[in-house]
């Protein structure tokens, strides 16, 4: 029997894999992942635009597409951002996306030394090579983690939530307490609409379009991008000109052979920091350049423009992009607030991540890996192809580019539901946005909450009713017990390193 069962396993692997294949090589999914490389790298380029902006802004006109080209635009989007940061650190000055803050540090200099055209092609080597690399630990992790999420009911469930939920904390910025009350503004928003178990309105204030609950995806656009648009109105810094005189663009085997070692070693790293929920490729790239700075022969160049740097940081915050992928997939935990509005898209194509997806959807999960796995390819083509224009377009005025973010805004949140309601909630949410802003408040927790806690009370109450009301379920139960006392542990852990710093 055992034997039979290992057949009919390899059997639907492989039938998987070819309907994956198949739909891959559709023309419409191609060229998906084609405009979503190319949209990213320029999004990611142009200071002020995140890839967390860009991906909710893309996620309703992903609505209409079936969802393998959907998820390849989204996933080429976010890889392109990613590294299309770097181009504007190195030419500017100014990081295109915080993730790129690290490569700043070696990556100007460099440029200043009348190298930015080596820099540019670092970057990019580091970068492809990291992004292919973290997609094969995703291949490796995200099926392992999904089995063993399997057996879980709703006791484990809510103890997965509670533990996603503690990640608020380590996501907070400077101040814990106000990254807390963020989470807890995200969790009161969550209870608006119907009640999960007993079916009542809760919180409507008499209007029926909220008997749903607040709509995610207006709620993504409005934190993430109209209030960045309204906040980057009040700034309206034009970035300097930059020099367009890029040379040695495609790296010498020298230099290849030098950052090899760099690349191998910050690309495990990145995508271990990047698996972190809440991590994200900022604290990655850190990490990696620090790491790299610690054990190098010459510690002391470091911020003075050499391509080791470069190399740690741009191979860090690419290969977290796999990283934060693995539990978003395996678990349905986002690994960063990217991972989080596209956990978004699928729940709006009716599919939910975590380890039911690996057993219902199996087709689709290879095909976000293949498609992940040459995303990373196309970035590379596109970046070293495309740096004389890219450098041009990082110069681009925020006055003729704002105006463009606002309307794809508006046409987003409508289009969903074709709902004025919708463009309202947008509005209000990104008012609300922009004023947390204003006082430091972080719009990481208020999505993880979004997301995590419809789950952790819903799981939560059919604990309740599993055990007849009987609390000590969560106890008695080994995963629930060991995820419980993680959640602590990453509390405290949290709570300590900021008394610490």
């Amino acid at each position: 029997m055992t034997i039979i069962k290992k057949m009919n396993e390899r059997e639907s692997i492989m039938d998987s894999l070819l309907s994956a294949l198949q739909q891959l090589l559709q023309p419409m999914s191609i060229l998906m992942l084609f405009s979503g490389v190319a949209g990213g790298i320029v999004v990611g380029a142009l200071p002020g635009l995140t890839a967390t902006m860009g991906v909710a802004v893309l996620v309703p006109f992903t609505f209409a597409l079936p969802p393998v080209p959907g998820m390849l635009m989204l996933l080429g989007l976010y890889a392109g951002a990613i590294y299309g940061g770097s181009i504007a650190a190195i030419l500017i000055r100014t990081p295109g996306t915080p993730s790129a803050a690290a490569t700043v540090l070696d990556g100007s200099p460099l440029f200043n030394k009348g190298e930015g055209g080596r820099a540019l092609g670092i970057a990019t080597l580091a970068s492809v090579f990291s992004g292919i690399g973290s997609v094969f630990f995703l291949i490796t992790i995200a099926p392992i983690l999904s089995r063993v999420a399997l057996a879980f009911s709703a006791p484990e469930y809510f103890a997965l939530a509670i533990f996603g939920l503690t990640i608020i904390a380590s996501i907070s910025g400077k101040t814990m307490t106000k990254g807390l009350l963020s989470g807890l503004f995200g969790l009161l928003i969550s209870t608006i609409g119907t009640d999960p178990i007993q079916g009542y309105g809760r919180f409507t204030l008499g209007f029926i379009d909220l008997l749903d609950g607040v709509p995610f995806i207006p709620a993504l656009i409005g934190f993430f991008a109209f209030s960045e648009v309204l906040n980057q109105f009040e700034f309206l810094v034009e970035p300097k000109k930059a020099s367009y005189n890029l040379k040695n663009l495609i790296p010498s085997l020298k230099d290849f052979k030098h950052v090899l070692p760099i690349m191998i070693k910050s690309t495990v790293i990145g995508t271990f920091v990047g698996a972190l929920p809440g991590a994200g490729g900022d604290i990655a790239s850190f990490v990696c350049y620090n790491e790299t700075k610690r054990t190098s022969k010459y510690p002391e160049k470091f911020g003075t423009g050499i391509i080791d740097g470069v190399a740690a940081a741009e191979a860090g915050n690419n290969s977290s992009t796999g990283g934060a992928l693995i539990p978003t997939l395996s678990l349905g935990i986002p690994g960063d607030s990217v991972t989080a509005v596209i956990i978004g898209a699928l729940m709006i194509q009716g599919l939910r991540p975590g380890p039911l997806l690996f057993r219902d959807h199996l087709d689709l999960v290879y095909a976000i890996f293949i498609g992940f796995f040459f995303a990373n390819l196309f970035m590379g083509v596109f970046g070293l192809i495309g740096a004389g224009f890219l450098a041009r377009l990082v110069t681009l005025s925020k006055r003729f580019l704002m105006p463009v973010v606002m309307i794809l805004a508006v046409v987003g949140s409508f289009a969903m539901n074709n709902n004025i309601f919708d463009i309202g909630v947008m509005v209000l949410l990104g008012i609300m946005g922009y004023l947390m802003q204003k006082i430091d408040m972080p719009m990481g927790p208020i999505v993880l909450a979004l997301i995590l806690g419809p789950m952790a009370e819903a799981e939560f109450r059919r604990a309740l009713i599993m055990s007849r009301g009987d609390y000590t379920i969560f106890l008695t139960r080994p995963i629930t017990l060991v995820l419980l006392i993680l959640s602590i542990v990453s509390l405290v852990s949290t709570y300590w390193k900021q008394r610490k710093t």
